[in-house]
Formats: C-alpha cells, structure tokens, sequence
C-alpha cells in the first residue's frame, strides 16, 4: 500500500506530464520497473556498480559535494562518462492536485499492467 507522500507525489508528477505533452503537443509514454525489479535495470547496474567499487571505496561520504563530485568523477573502459551536479534550487513543497484537476489528465493505460505503462495524450 502506498503512503499518502506517495500518492501526492504521483499525482503531481501526472499533472505535470500532462503540462509537459499540452506544452509540446505530443504524447508521453510513461513506463516504470514493477517494484522491487530494479535489479534489473541495466543502467543502475552499469553506472551504479563503477561508482561504488571504484570511486567510493574507502572514501568517507562526509558532504554532498563529494557525494557528487564522486559520482561526477566515474568513467569506465567502454567510454561511460557520468555527468553529476548539486541542485541547489529551491522547489515549493506542500503542492497539492486537486481531484478535479486530477480528473483532466489524459491518461490512457496500457493493456498490460497498466498501472506501470501508459500514455499522457496532450489536451485540445
């Protein structure tokens, strides 16, 4: 069960899809890995595995800025360059979508699992 955080923080992120395909006037298909499958994910593995064994090995994570300064500093053999800096923007907490904007997003689930793929049509 999902907690209220994460419910809001989904239903922002559909608003704001929904901006983004009225804005663009295409269509954004949204897939996601079901829950706990991001072992499989090929990116996680091929980034995430270079910047712990290489980079982080006894390295104390004392800040942020060599948090990223690590992560910005990985490369591999086959020519992986990870670009990495701090956002120090401050974004607006406390947004909340209403049920009857919720209600405008055009959004169309696929037939399978549609609770993971699915299409944000832009608005006429």
């Amino acid at each position: 069960m999902k907690d209220s955080a994460s419910v809001a923080a989904a239903r922002q992120m559909g608003s704001e899809l929904q901006r983004l395909a009225d804005e663009l006037g295409i269509a954004v298909r949204v897939s996601h890995f079901p829950p706990g499958t991001s072992k499989w994910n090929k990116i996680e593995h091929r980034m995430f595995s270079f910047i712990s064994v290489n980079n982080w090995r006894g390295q104390p994570l004392v800040t942020h800025e060599v948090i990223v300064n690590l992560i910005a500093a990985t490369t591999t053999n086959s020519g992986l360059k990870v670009r990495a800096q701090i956002d120090s923007s401050q974004y607006p907490t406390g947004i909340k979508v209403t049920d009857a904007e919720f209600a405008t997003i055009k959004l169309a689930r696929d037939d399978f699992h549609g609770e993971w793929n699915y299409v944000i049509s832009r608005r006429e």
